[in-house]
């Protein structure tokens, strides 16, 4: 039997009509005929009653038109189910990291189970949040990390995608010290504007930052004088002096330490943080499956 003879005999059922199936299928009306008929002798039944115009399926035919789909759809998912044979013997970890974790969390945290669980090759997507949701629900990541906040949900929280939270971080708003030692941006008198450096609509510590200080925010006086993705593209520009801006309290850390940074506002303004993992709900690997297995025992222990 030839697999394409299960497409005619579909548009045959669909149609109900010779010579719009033929056209369907880009071949002459005789030609087609001859392929259902070489269909009908391979199973030794007739699948349509001729003598109706139009056409109608026989009994027979009406069982076949359930197998008939079911096996094109079976040899439609054989390529990807043959990569995904092939994909669970690969000993690669796919993920993706929001740009703030990639280097501030991950590298320790990884350090941290090589006593656990033999680690190998890695392959790291190192973007915003909006974008490593999107590389997961499209089956190309296995893990996802990202902060996160309880009154926030994601994209991934919302499909339903597996996460354990790995540890904590704060969102601080910060400005440049002046030569006095104190903050160079006050947002405590009301008397300017807050100059602040904003996050873009796409990111995910903005979509955080908005949620939860909204109603805080919308009472001040807000002169927004620079935007961006990533918490990193804001950083410098705190430490140029060109405002206040929330950033996540790993990524600052030296700064606040040595004196160059100050936080700013009242303790109400600092945001408490999660950073989570996700998993991919069906599509990994041993390797993986082992991964996530020795990161969720890691974190009972604790």
């Amino acid at each position: 039997m030839n697999i394409s003879w299960l497409e005619d005999f579909l548009a045959l059922a669909s149609t109900k009509n010779f010579s719009r199936a033929a056209d369907l299928r880009h071949m002459t009306q005789p030609a087609f005929g001859r392929r259902i008929r070489a269909l009908e002798e391979w199973l030794g039944a007739d699948l349509f009653d001729r003598s109706t115009q139009p056409v109608t399926l026989t009994e027979t035919g009406e069982w076949f038109r359930k197998i008939a789909q079911d096996l094109l759809a079976q040899v439609a998912r054989l390529p990807s189910e043959a990569r995904a044979v092939e994909e669970s013997w690969s000993t690669t970890l796919q993920f993706a990291a929001t740009h703030t974790l990639s280097f501030t969390f991950m590298p320790n945290w990884l350090r941290s189970l090589e006593p656990r669980i033999s680690i190998g090759a890695i392959q790291c997507v190192s973007d915003m949040l909006q974008r490593c949701e999107a590389l997961m629900l499209q089956g190309k990541a296995q893990f996802v990390l990202s902060h996160t906040h309880p009154q926030v949900q994601s994209q991934l929280e919302m499909a339903g995608y597996p996460s354990i939270q790995l540890g904590n971080d704060t969102l601080v708003p910060v400005s440049l010290k002046d030569e006095t030692g104190q903050a160079r941006h006050d947002v405590t008198s009301g008397d300017k504007p807050l100059q602040l450096l904003d996050y873009s609509a796409e990111s995910g510590i903005g979509r955080i930052l908005h949620t939860v200080l909204e109603p805080e925010l919308d009472r001040l006086p807000i002169h927004t004088v620079f935007t961006a993705h990533l918490a990193s593209v804001l950083k410098p520009m705190v430490l140029s002096g060109r405002g206040v801006a929330w950033l996540p309290q790993s990524l600052i850390a030296d700064d606040l330490d040595s004196g160059r940074l100050t936080p700013v506002g009242p303790a109400a303004w600092r945001i408490p943080l999660q950073v989570r993992l996700y998993r991919d709900r069906s599509n990994i690997n041993r390797t993986a499956e082992m991964f996530w297995d020795a990161v969720s025992n890691c974190q009972l222990e604790h």
